[in-house]
């Protein structure tokens, strides 16, 4: 028998590399939250799982990760359901864009919507937590670099938003997320999403993505979106 008999299929490597690099994430976190002088489970990992199928997602949930993000409502109503019938302590996060007309499914499937960032979208979601029972937690999404070609609402804007979606609407406004600009770097705009959050007595930060975790740590993210660093580079579509 050849030595290639006995090596693993690339699915099966691919897997176990899966598992690799979240240990490996975990303990960067680990270490960098010690670093800052952040309390040990300060940070949330989302799994950012977008584009990856079940089998792809099974290790990962196999090793353990229970927080789990994606970016498209269908796309995760045509994996999760499964998935969650054989993990039901997973905890779901959209961290996409969501238009009014999947509020009713975007309630139904997941925990926690990182996008809140318009009025029409807020009246639709609350409504439908309302119609459906469901007690769901929201960051609202800033654009902190006021791109025109961006989701959030404008920095200036934000202090009034919070207040109308928690107040009018009755929303768990539980923090705030970010995306800053790609070309940015993204310490200054962590620190004024932080400081937004502050002014308003948020405790969350939804920010930092593979690249730039770790700074988004030091600057007191409450969770941290996490996708290619631990599935490794995403399929083509």
């Amino acid at each position: 028998m050849s030595a290639t008999d006995n090596a693993p299929s690339p699915a099966a490597a691919n897997q176990s590399d899966a598992a690799a690099r979240l240990a490996d994430i975990r303990e960067t976190m680990a270490r960098t939250g010690k670093a800052a002088g952040r309390p040990v489970g300060a940070t949330t990992l989302v799994a950012v799982s977008k584009t990856f199928d079940a089998g792809e997602i099974r290790p990962v949930l196999d090793a353990g990760q229970r927080v789990f993000g994606e970016n498209r409502v269908q796309e995760a109503q045509g994996k999760w359901p499964e998935l969650r019938a054989a993990f039901p302590d997973v905890e779901l996060h959209l961290i996409g864009p969501l238009q009014s007309n999947k509020a009713k499914d975007a309630v139904a499937l997941f925990d926690v919507i990182h996008t809140l960032d318009r009025e029409k979208i807020a009246r639709a979601l609350a409504s439908e937590c309302q119609a459906q029972d469901r007690a769901l937690r929201f960051f609202v999404q800033v654009n902190t670099g006021e791109e025109p070609q961006k989701a959030g609402i404008a920095p200036g804007e934000a202090d009034d938003f919070i207040a109308f979606c928690r107040g009018e609407l009755g929303l768990d406004v539980a923090g705030l997320m970010c995306i800053p600009p790609a070309e940015d770097t993204p310490a200054p705009h962590f620190a004024l999403l932080a400081k937004i959050a502050a002014r308003n007595g948020l405790a969350g930060l939804s920010m930092g993505m593979s690249a730039d975790f770790e700074s988004a740590i030091r600057l007191g993210a409450t969770h941290v979106r996490v996708g290619s660093a631990i599935f490794g580079s995403r399929p083509r579509p």
